[in-house]
C-alpha cells in the first residue's frame, strides 16, 4: 500500500534541518526498499527547504507511522505538522 508523508518544518528551524540532514539521509538510505520517492519541499523562491514529502510502499498505516516517527527529523523536533495519507497511484499506472 502506498502512503504519503507530508511534513512541514517549524518556521525558523532551518539550522536544525541542516544539522540533522546527514542522519535523515542515512535513515532514508537504510529504508530505501520501501521508499517510492522522497524529497524536500521548498519555499516559492527555492532558497530554503520548508518540509518533506515521502511516498512509501508499506503493509499499512502502522508501518508508515513507525517510519515517520523514526525519521531523525521528527525525533529532533523539526516538524510543525505531519500528515500521513493512503494514496493510489493512477498515472503512471503500476
Amino acid at each position: 500500500m502506498l502512503y504519503v508523508i507530508f511534513a512541514m518544518d517549524k518556521p525558523g528551524h532551518e539550522q536544525l534541518r541542516l544539522d540533522t540532514r546527514p542522519a535523515h539521509v542515512d535513515y532514508l538510505k537504510a529504508n530505501a526498499g520501501i521508499i517510492v520517492t522522497a524529497g524536500p519541499l521548498q519555499s516559492d523562491d527555492g532558497d530554503s527547504m520548508i518540509g518533506s514529502v515521502l511516498v512509501l510502499d508499506v503493509d499499512g498505516r502502522q508501518a508508515a507511522e513507525a517510519f515517520a516517527q523514526g525519521d531523525p527529523y521528527a525525533q529532533a523536533g523539526l516538524f510543525e505538522s505531519t500528515r500521513i495519507v493512503r494514496w493510489k497511484r493512477t498515472i503512471p499506472a503500476e
